[in-house]
């Protein structure tokens, strides 16, 4: 039994061996999951990493692509912009000269024909030879002899053209164009000379016309260069001093008597801008004996000289000049400011614009030809001005729609006047008070030397380094400035430059035109310091725009101490208001071509010289003739041809046609006399000058 139960448990223990199999079999199939998984994760790690590797090839690919799209892009964008420029420019050659003009008036309507065809139908022919006069700035100047800064450009404009020496080497170039400080001529070692011929002027720059449509209208009546000479001159030089240096006065003198002689007819003479005061000076020079004139002859202009007619004369001279003197600064810097405050003041690679600006400029003497000149008979005193009455508008109001300043019993006192009279005020509190209310105190009096404001820059740029702290303060107490008051005021801040200009120049009024002192030339260039030649059959023209804002007289402020700065500056946040429109970040306005006001521009043919007057004691027939502004219409039309600006006036059709009409034989009175849209005569007449 025993042994049946251990055979029988036997058994039973035999049943034990597949108990420890199962195990085994249980834990063999968890070693193979475990193996699995392994190899599973191994796999997946495994393609984990070519994925990985896979997607690094394909980014690195990507960025090769990237790259060589970028390339590709812009070598197709520069191959787009290349292959367009020559296709258009095949275009512009292959296609009909007439098509711009279509394409222009399909949008514009038709275009008026340009006055030299219009005339010509007329049948309008080339009479009178045309001696063209160009102003400051406009005329091309070339080196002749430079620094070694200068290599390679012997006779390549250094003026009038592209300006590229102007950003290649910018202290260089002002070097060049600057004058001698003592002596108002070439500084040594350099020679720039003016451009000869009709190119002098014809463009100031690429496609900024001066001359060139005038004598592209002209040429269609027949004028070519043997009937018409570009006088063209140094316009840096003292007046007296380009015959000094350059025999131009000379020339000029030649020129005229060679065209006279052989074409059998006086000239017609067209001076513009500082152009006028430097004519007005050859016909004195001419007349006067040698060695301080040409020796012509009192007669010599009643017999070369059939007109004058000036374009945008500063007779009178311009208000703007002072603020160029006094501070580099004009309008288009005022605003500049106020737009882009500390822009203008800031000194990028050590090149300070303004100051280096004031230092050429204040080298070139015939910017002291266009001072202010009567002075507070002219221009006004602290309280009172001819033009004070101005209405200053965003659009210029029709006579036909509403009456102007003195008609329909509207007198002087019925409009808020203007304190032109005060050109520089330090303050707009100081400009709209009455004179009695500020306190001023003389500057004359200050001691300059002491504690300069400028230690460092002695003799760089100008002569404010010369003044003291105490200076500059004594100048701005000094509050308003009067024409008379600024020529002191000038004479104080910049000594040397007003005594170069006081040898040249003078801007007074006569008392006794027989005095043997205005015989001398520094009062040949005021036309109210010398008499017109002795020519009664000659005619004399004012021709200029208005309808544009002038500069007449400034608001300014003492600028913040900096290393080398301009003690004063235009306060561009000074403004009118609309109930004052005429001021304007800090610069008073009133009617002009923008550069020339009104009262400049016309007063001398308006009274001064209208009639017998000892101004003109033969009797010269004068002419005032207005061109009202009008912009272009479209952008096609470019400056236009109704413009009233200074300078884009020589593309105006109006102009240009009464030109041709005096150089073919007209007169004054047949191109209908006086033609006035201002307040010229109304002005004029305020002023008491004894005639």
């Amino acid at each position: 039994m025993p042994a049946a139960r251990r055979k029988k448990h036997g058994g039973g223990g035999n049943s034990k061996k597949p108990t420890t199999s199962n195990q085994q079999q249980q834990q063999q199939p968890a070693s193979k999951t475990d193996d699995k998984f392994k190899t599973q994760k191994t796999e997946k790690e495994e393609t984990t990493n070519a994925s990985n590797n896979n997607n690094n090839i394909n980014n690195l690919k990507k960025k090769k692509r990237s790259k060589r799209s970028c390339i590709d892009n812009c070598c197709w964008l520069i191959g787009f912009i290349c292959s367009t420029w020559w296709f258009l420019l095949f275009l512009y050659n292959a296609m009909p000269a007439s098509f711009p003009q279509y394409v222009t008036e399909a949008i514009t309507g038709p275009t008026p024909d340009p006055p030299g065809v219009k005339l010509d139908k007329e049948g309008l022919k080339a009479k009178h030879p045309v001696v063209f006069v160009p102003g400051i700035v406009t005329g091309g100047l070339e080196l002749w002899e430079g620094r070694p800064c200068m290599d390679g450009l012997f006779r390549k404009r250094l003026w009038g053209g592209t300006f590229g020496e102007v950003y290649k080497r910018p202290l260089c170039w002002i070097d060049h164009m600057s004058l001698d400080n003592e002596t108002g001529l070439d500084p040594p070692g350099v020679r720039v000379r003016p451009v000869s011929g009709l190119v002098a002027a014809d463009y100031f720059a690429a496609g900024y016309f001066v001359w060139a449509v005038l004598i592209a209208n002209l040429a269609r009546i027949g004028y070519e260069e043997k009937n018409m000479y570009m006088a063209a001159y140094d316009w840096r030089l003292s007046f007296q001093n380009t015959e000094v240096r350059d025999q131009a006065l000379s020339r000029m003198k030649s020129n005229i008597e060679l065209m006279v002689a052989t074409s059998g007819e006086k000239v017609v003479v067209i001076p513009h801008s500082m152009g006028v005061l430097y004519f007005l000076h050859f016909m004195k020079w001419v007349e006067s004996p040698a060695p301080m004139g040409g020796g012509g002859g009192s007669n010599w202009c009643a017999k070369h000289i059939k007109a004058v007619m000036n374009i945008g004369g500063p007779f009178l001279g311009l208000p703007k000049i002072v603020a160029g003197l006094f501070s580099a600064e004009a309008k288009d810097i005022a605003v500049a400011r106020a737009v882009a405050p500390g822009v203008l003041d800031l000194d990028i690679f050590g090149f300070q614009t303004l100051q280096h600006a004031m230092r050429m400029t204040r080298t070139w003497d015939s910017t002291m030809s266009l001072i202010p000149k009567g002075g507070d008979a002219i221009w006004g005193t602290l309280d009172w001005a001819p033009d004070a009455d101005h209405v200053c508008v965003a659009k210029k109001i029709k006579k036909n729609d509403t009456q102007t300043a003195g008609e329909n019993g509207a007198g002087f006192d019925d409009f808020k006047s203007h304190n032109y009279g005060r050109i520089i005020s330090f303050g707009k509190d100081v400009a709209d008070l009455h004179s009695s209310k500020v306190e001023r105190v003389d500057f004359k009096g200050a001691v300059k030397g002491n504690n300069f404001a400028n230690k460092s820059c002695r003799d760089v740029w100008n002569e404010y380094h010369e003044m003291g702290v105490g200076d500059i303060k004594a100048v701005a107490d000094y509050k308003a400035f009067t024409v008379e008051s600024v020529l002191e005021l000038l004479e104080f801040v910049a000594p040397r430059m007003m005594k170069r200009g006081g040898a040249h120049y003078s801007y007074g009024i006569a008392d006794n035109l027989n005095d043997k002192k205005y015989e001398h030339y520094k009062y040949w260039s005021n036309p109210l310091e010398t008499r017109l030649p002795n020519a009664p059959e000659m005619e004399i023209f004012s021709m200029y725009g208005v309808g544009l804002p002038t500069e007449r007289s400034y608001v300014y402020k003492s600028s913040p101490a900096a290393e080398c700065y301009i003690p004063f500056q235009i306060d561009a946040s000074a403004d009118g208001g609309n109930d004052q429109g005429c001021l304007r970040s800090g610069v008073y306005s009133v009617d002009g071509d923008e550069t020339v006001p009104v009262l400049s521009a016309g007063f001398m043919c308006a009274k001064g010289w209208r009639g017998k007057t000892r101004f003109n004691p033969s009797g010269i027939k004068t002419y005032v003739k207005e061109y009202n502004h009008a912009p272009p219409a479209t952008l096609l039309e470019g400056r236009g041809t109704q413009s009233g600006n200074h300078v884009d006036i020589m593309g105006n059709f109006a102009l240009i046609e009464d030109i041709i009409r005096v150089a073919a034989g007209a007169t004054g009175n047949d191109l209908g006399g006086d033609q006035v849209y201002s307040d010229i005569f109304k002005w004029s007449e305020r002023i008491k000058l004894r005639l």
